[in-house]
């Protein structure tokens, strides 16, 4: 595991982002379900439709960053918080700092991000 400097620290700070991010999905969630009882036309619908969608993808992406967070915590317990998931090296504490769910050092993140970009559908 990577020598952090107060690992308690970035538990503080992941557990306070967990109840930002169940907030903000439950918060998007419910959104995307009002309004349902009150269209009155197709033009209504479309509106609503669009909203709603708007609301499920920002839950979505809630969510996703939820579990990269819960697991983040779970690597606090386990003792392997900070130590990069392809091959136990430190990840940078800079990177912990920006982004303290990260389960990769910054160079195994890159390889992922260019892999997957490689896989990318396009039009």
């Amino acid at each position: 595991m990577a020598v952090m400097t107060d690992i308690q620290q970035f538990k503080r700070r992941l557990l306070a982002l967990e109840a930002r991010a169940v907030a903000r999905t439950d918060r998007a969630m419910e959104a995307a379900g009002i309004g349902r009882d009150t269209v009155h036309d197709s033009g209504d619908a479309s509106h609503a439709t669009a909203a709603a969608s708007e609301q499920f993808a920002e839950a979505e992406l809630s969510a996703g960053t939820l579990a990269e967070i819960r697991a983040a915590l779970g690597r606090i317990d386990a003792g392997t918080f900070g130590a990069c998931a392809v091959d136990g090296a430190p990840i940078e504490e800079a990177r912990l700092a920006a982004v303290p769910w990260a389960a990769h050092c910054l160079a195994h993140a890159e390889q992922a991000e260019a892999a997957a970009a490689d896989t990318m559908p396009t039009l």
